[in-house]
């Protein structure tokens, strides 16, 4: 359907859809949506699905390959009829409908799995939906060339150049149509390198939001010339541009430089413990101007990438994940302590979290004045899980071995001895 309807035309068309007529057509349309939702069912089976995938969504039906099938259906079914003598009547009103469907769910797919965890999501994809549903309406109902005269009368002129209400709306619906397009392809390039574990992690990172943003930035190229604005005079937006990274956009401009330099030379990975500025915690994800940094508490910390280049940062499991932790316990002068030692070393390493290689040690950190301090050190394997609980552990495990050997651990205390030979003092 090229043209929208009048209203003369519209009243015929459903006059004829709800006729005795018509059922055929009906029946024909109903085939054409059970057939895209068998397709779209078998398809779903037969290729492994992705998290938030475009084509299939979360079921069968909610993704954007059904409405896309139907619409081709549709379409073909609708080319089909006049070559066996019917008048596609229903076609001409189903045929606004599966393309504002297909429309809705493109758009909302791509945004999903694009920014998956976005709050403005939901209202975005409400925004759009009610906007595509409003067009199609006024397509329907042929009231779509006369909005679209009214905002070509209602217009400004910059210099030479004249710009109208209409040539900003159709410019930005083509711009919003090559955006969504340039956004499915790098997502779908996105996690084709993210599900590849023969490359590293961090390279295949930074590779994916290099893409996104190559892709993005000729998706608005696109979109900007579909629009009418002349790309040559973006010469003097780029210098302008280049003005304002050097002053007042350095930091964001550094932050953008120091994730992809954080990426590329891996010296923060995703998994890594680290601790930066007094926070420690997991880095779960490295974007292209932050790293989120999430505490064993469950806070997460959003760390400029600048910062993370500049300043120190503890990593716990850069090279190695292997991290030395220590604990302390006073035992009696009266003990023997080098049995006691051997004791506990025996029972530190049967923790469930403590390393055998390297094992724990025991050492005698100094005659403190209630008893003889021992300092008991041990790796673990696993920092991301916390070091309070495995500390625990060991210290439980230290208790019941002096319990069992019967040795106390003293109080704190002090001995006052009275000097001999002073006079006025009793004894």
């Amino acid at each position: 359907m090229h043209q929208p309807l009048s209203l003369a035309e519209l009243q015929a068309l459903l006059a004829r859809v709800f006729s005795a007529d018509a059922l055929a057509e009906w029946a024909l349309l109903l085939g054409c949506l059970a057939l895209a939702g068998l397709l779209s069912w078998a398809l779903s089976r037969a290729i492994a699905k992705r998290e938030n995938s475009v084509l299939f969504g979360d079921g069968v039906i909610d993704g954007a390959l059904f409405p896309l099938l139907a619409l081709g259906l549709a379409f073909g079914a609708r080319r089909l009829l006049p070559l066996y003598g019917a008048t596609p009547a229903l076609f001409k009103l189903a045929l606004p409908v599966l393309v504002s469907l297909a429309a809705i769910r493109l758009i909302a797919r791509v945004l999903r799995a694009a920014w998956p965890n976005s709050p403005a999501f939901k209202a975005l994809e409400k925004l759009g939906s009610w906007l595509v549903w409003i067009g199609a309406v006024l397509w329907i109902t042929g009231l779509w060339p006369v909005l679209m005269d009214e905002l070509d009368d209602i217009g400004w002129k910059f210099g030479t150049v004249k710009l109208t209400l209409r040539n900003l709306i159709e410019g930005g619906l083509t711009a919003t149509l090559v955006l969504v397009v340039a956004l499915w392809i790098s997502s779908a390039i996105e996690a084709q390198l993210l599900r590849r574990e023969s490359l590293d992690l961090s390279m295949r990172k930074i590779a994916s939001n290099a893409i996104r943003s190559l892709l993005l930035f000729i998706g608005l190229l696109f979109a900007l010339s579909a629009a009418g604005i002349d790309l040559t005079a973006l010469g003097v937006l780029g210098g302008a541009l280049g003005v304002g990274l050097g002053f007042g956009l350095q930091k964001l401009a550094a932050n953008y430089v120091s994730g992809f330099v954080i990426l590329a030379e891996r010296s923060l990975r995703i998994g890594d413990m680290v601790k930066v500025d007094g926070f420690e915690g997991r880095v779960t994800d490295i974007k292209t101007r932050y790293t989120v940094i999430r505490s064993l508490g469950g806070k997460e910390a959003i760390v400029p990438n600048e910062i993370l280049i500049t300043q120190r940062v503890e990593n716990s499991s850069l090279a190695d994940p292997r991290v030395l932790l220590s604990t302390t316990v006073q035992v009696d002068y009266d003990c023997d302590v080098d049995a006691v030692m051997k004791a506990l070393s025996a029972a530190v390493v049967e923790v469930p979290r403590v390393l055998s290689d390297p094992g724990p040690s025991v050492q005698l950190s100094r005659f403190a004045d209630s008893g003889i301090e021992l300092s008991v050190y041990f790796w673990i394997m696993d920092p991301e899980n916390g070091s309070g609980g495995v500390r625990s552990e060991v210290n439980l495990a230290v208790l019941r071995t002096l319990r069992g050997l019967g040795v106390d651990i003293p109080y704190p205390q002090q001995v006052q001895r009275q000097p001999k030979g002073v006079p006025g003092v009793e004894a």
